[in-house]
């Protein structure tokens, strides 16, 4: 590791080759029966030898040293893995037993759509072109007024012929 901190590419690179086997082995006191979270931070080990090897201190052993990296990140793996499956489900009967709300809200909004359409179908154009710029484009009267040049007036006259014929209709389906 001295050599290696001195720049010597060929000595640090015989550095991490010979002590991914003793990390590994410490990894795995920490980490049972997952090896492929074991593999990820023994990976994450080396890298953080990568960064902070400018803190080993050659008058010191480097064993512990090594421990110590190899252990923080062992247990930082199990803390986040923790934090993962507290909110994972894992019972996929449990998934597939509760339907998705979005896809039922998704066919409730196309019935709705589609129903609206259908009574729209019914008006005629001058009257279906009014019920759709004022109520679901949301236009100001006076706005749907200019848009179709027409007068105010005139806008709230065929508005109403539209909506009476509307509720008429409504009203025949339902009974």
């Amino acid at each position: 590791m001295v050599r290696a901190q001195d720049g010597d590419q060929l000595a640090y690179a015989r550095l991490l080759k010979a002590i991914v086997p003793a990390v590994r082995g410490l990894v795995r006191r920490k980490i049972r029966q997952d090896e492929a979270l074991v593999e990820d931070v023994v990976q994450d080990v080396l890298m953080a030898v990568h960064r902070v090897r400018h803190t080993y201190d050659p008058s010191r052993p480097f064993l512990p040293w090594l421990s110590a990296i190899a252990s923080a990140r062992a247990i930082d793996a199990l803390r986040a893995r923790g934090r993962r499956e507290c909110w994972e489900v894992i019972d996929e009967e449990a998934v597939f037993e509760h339907a998705d709300e979005s896809i039922a809200q998704g066919h409730e909004q196309l019935a709705i759509q589609q129903q609206v359409g259908s009574l729209l179908s019914r008006l005629p154009e001058r009257q279906r072109n009014m019920v759709e710029m004022v109520h679901l484009s949301e236009m100001s009267l006076a706005d749907a007024a200019t848009a179709s040049r027409m007068t105010l007036s005139a806008v709230k006259s065929v508005l109403h012929r539209a909506l009476t014929t509307l509720r008429r209709d409504r009203n025949t389906d339902y009974d």
